[in-house]
């Protein structure tokens, strides 16, 4: 789900002045996760111009919308922050149902828990977090969580965790078998003193320069997306996604619309346009990561021969909207395991 920040918008990055009455989209992301090549030929088809920012978690984007006036037009956050952002009234409701977008949509991701109605959200992409391991530094099997959270003295103090709590926790819950957004503080407790455990190994609890971390070397093993690793592995870096037994933390990301927003219209268009089975098949391919589009097989990139990663063989079980009180439980673990 790659996560720095980038500006696009050929005019604003020239420094020209936009012209009288010109359209813009400002759109906030994942970073890298948008193909720039289809940003420049939706600029150059609509004359819309995109200025694009990114962030590197969930919880940093509903923290932007709520706290108001973010000025963005457009977002993406994954299946369980877009009911979050529904319940609490921080989304326009823009028929998506209706738009040309939601026909090109595989009928699976279709009338989803997060948005029954398909009143908010566009599906955009879908994958997993997992872990991965660089395989000049560690040998051994990659097929259980037990090797990231109970590692042994071939890992200790060289694991990269996630900066954020969201789908750290979801992945030691499943490694425990506890419940998805349980409220009950013992089942919460197995997931801290797991965590808590495990801390000793950790070299760095971080979301950024993943890549860099895990194939240069400074950890043999990190918390990662399919996507991302899949990337590092194809440009040549000696990484491995793991498979573990238990399963993996699904997630889907998808075009919203906050509430408020100053160019919806511009937001739809652009919904559309990445929709499409030709730019969906190249999004697809620029961030190596599975579409819920239906893409042209002729001109994937990407096929369960050459990408297993993001075609995976074990359970993928997709993260939920918890309650308040299990929310509180998750922040309380995380909060108190960095302390």
């Amino acid at each position: 789900m790659t996560k720095t920040s980038l500006m696009l918008g050929t005019a604003l990055s020239l420094g020209l002045a936009l012209p009288a009455g010109a359209e813009t989209l400002n759109l906030y992301t994942w970073a890298d996760s948008i193909s720039p090549d289809l940003i420049q030929k939706f600029e150059k088809d609509t004359g819309i111009t995109v200025n694009v920012s990114s962030y590197t978690s969930n919880e940093d984007a509903l923290t932007k919308l709520q706290s108001g006036a973010s000025g963005y037009d457009l977002v993406t956050p994954s299946q369980h922050f877009v009911k979050i952002m529904i319940d609490q009234g921080l989304l326009e409701d823009i028929d998506a149902a209706d738009m040309p977008a939601f026909s090109n949509l595989e009928d699976k991701w279709k009338h989803q828990w997060w948005d029954p109605k398909n009143d908010y959200s566009i599906p955009v992409a879908y994958g997993t977090a997992g872990f991965a391991v660089n395989r000049t530094l560690y040998k051994g099997p990659v097929d259980s969580w037990k090797i990231l959270f109970e590692p042994g003295a071939d890992l200790k103090g060289k694991i990269g965790m996630m900066g954020a709590p969201d789908e750290v926790v979801s992945a030691a819950e499943i490694y425990l078998g506890v419940p998805f957004c349980t409220e009950d503080k013992a089942e919460m407790k197995k997931v801290y003193d797991l965590l808590k455990a495990q801390k000793p190994a950790v070299a760095t609890y971080s979301s950024d320069n993943i890549s860099n971390s895990l194939a240069g070397g400074e950890v043999a093993a990190h918390f990662w997306w399919d996507g991302e690793e899949l990337k590092a592995r194809t440009e040549g870096a000696p990484v491995e996604y793991a498979m573990p037994k238990e399963g993996l933390v699904g997630w889907l990301d998808s075009f919203v619309v906050p509430k408020g927003a100053e160019h919806v219209a511009a937001a739809k268009k652009f919904i559309d346009f990445m929709s499409t089975t030709e730019n969906a098949t190249e999004q697809a391919n620029f961030y190596s990561h599975a579409s819920p589009m239906k893409i042209d097989p002729a001109k994937a990139k990407y096929t369960p021969q050459n990408a297993p990663e993001i075609f995976p063989s074990v359970p993928v079980k997709f993260a939920q909207a918890c309650s308040p009180a299990a929310q509180d439980l998750v922040t309380k673990v995380w909060t108190d395991l960095l302390q």
